[in-house]
């Protein structure tokens, strides 16, 4: 029997390979030779570069950037020579997690770190680089990346403007003459898990900066500054992106990553599913596990139990999601291929104890369905024993 394990992580608990470790570990008790294949998955947000290097087992890379506040950061990023592929999670270098509470200003932030990340992909050959755009600490449209790359944004004494997205509102002139000529050569894929616009209500500044460490009269700057960088780029390149869905990801790096870059946006799971070569695996499986901390209706705006669904059906392999938690909606899932879906509590407990009790009710599920598998299997032998009785 091949079983293919291909889980999200469950959020404040456990890592994608964790829950896929307690799978498999459940399912050996019942199929100690069962050819089990973990594949952990993310669908792009924080925790999709781990989930790569999984599944991929190609190099991972350590880099000493910038940091949000100008310090330097060590960075991790993923390379994957055979297709000359470089997977940066911005979150590395420019994150929210390396900026403590009481020191984070998305007026000041800079996300040039991860423009040196993609320096050093550049360095070593990268013809493909993945950007995978969440957790930010920034909210810059992605001037800080687009600098370390060669850019200059002036203000109308030509002197070269400092690091944030506060002073993008001084913006007079940009001058792309010493960006990095190897870019155009490069194929940029964007990964984002929010549809939001540069500007706006529902732009970077107004839904993100307040937990950046900005003030509510600093977040309505910020989204005139940003405007303001729009427009100069309106200016220069005749087209305005900043109403695309997804360009207020990051602090509005996927605005700078579709204007500068030409970067094509892509669905997280879709993307993570392809690097991991998730179809090679499914093919000729007998089963897939999926599973998420939370599934429920938002599962079907494309996160991953819907995803690995999608790639399994394709190859008519039954789907079972496991889930910490299974909320309103869930059940529509079945439509869209999942054999059945199992939530992960054996009984009342808090949140917490859930939590904390994660590994060892995964194992036991796990093992459980594993009963069931086998239960299955032997009564379709005995069926056909009994239909065909010369049959040994």
């Amino acid at each position: 029997m091949k079983i293919v394990i291909a889980p999200d992580s469950f959020k404040d608990s456990l890592s994608a390979a964790e829950v896929a470790d307690a799978i498999q570990a459940g399912l050996q008790e019942v199929f100690p030779e069962a050819e089990l294949i973990k594949c952990p998955m993310a669908d792009g947000g924080e925790g999709t570069l781990d989930c790569i290097l999984a599944a991929v087992k190609d190099e991972r890379c350590n880099s000493l950037v910038t940091g949000p506040l100008g310090d330097i950061v060590e960075a991790s990023w993923a390379w994957l020579p055979e297709s000359h592929t470089a997977v940066i999670e911005m979150a590395e270098a420019s994150g929210l997690q390396l900026v403590p509470v009481a020191q984070r200003n998305a007026c000041l932030s800079t996300s040039r770190g991860t423009g040196e990340l993609i320096l050093e992909a550049l360095d070593i050959g990268a013809r493909r680089i993945v950007l995978t755009l969440g957790g930010s600490a920034t909210n810059d449209a992605g001037a800080g990346m687009l600098e370390a790359l060669g850019a200059r944004f002036l203000d109308s004494e030509q002197w070269p403007l400092p690091p944030g997205g506060q002073v993008l509102a001084a913006l007079s002139r940009i001058d792309l003459s010493s960006l990095d000529p190897r870019l155009p050569e490069v194929r940029f894929e964007v990964v984002v898990d929010v549809d939001n616009p540069l500007c706006g209500p529902s732009g970077a500044s107004y839904t993100f900066a307040q937990q950046k460490g900005a003030t509510r009269n600093e977040i309505a700057r910020l989204d005139r500054a940003l405007a303001h960088f729009a427009d100069c780029c309106q200016a220069l390149f005749g087209k305005d992106h900043r109403d695309h869905p997804g360009s207020g990801a990051a602090g509005g790096l996927g605005f700078a990553a579709r204007t500068f870059l030409k970067a094509e946006f892509r669905s997280g799971i879709e993307m993570v599913a392809d690097l991991a070569q998730l179809a090679r695996h499914i093919q000729g499986g007998d089963l897939v596990i999926t599973g998420e901390g939370c599934c429920d209706a938002q599962t079907l705006r494309g996160k991953t139990p819907l995803g690995v669904t999608r790639v399994a059906r394709q190859h008519q392999v039954p789907v079972i999601v496991l889930a910490g938690t299974l909320g309103e909606g869930y059940a529509d899932l079945y439509s869209h291929g999942v054999t059945a879906a199992f939530s992960l509590a054996s009984g009342p407990m808090t949140l917490t104890d859930a939590c904390q009790q994660a590994p060892e009710l995964l194992r036991a599920l796990a093992r459980d369905i594993g009963r069931v598998l086998r239960l299955s299997t032997e009564l379709q032998s005995k069926s056909a024993y009994v239909e065909h009785p010369l049959i040994l």
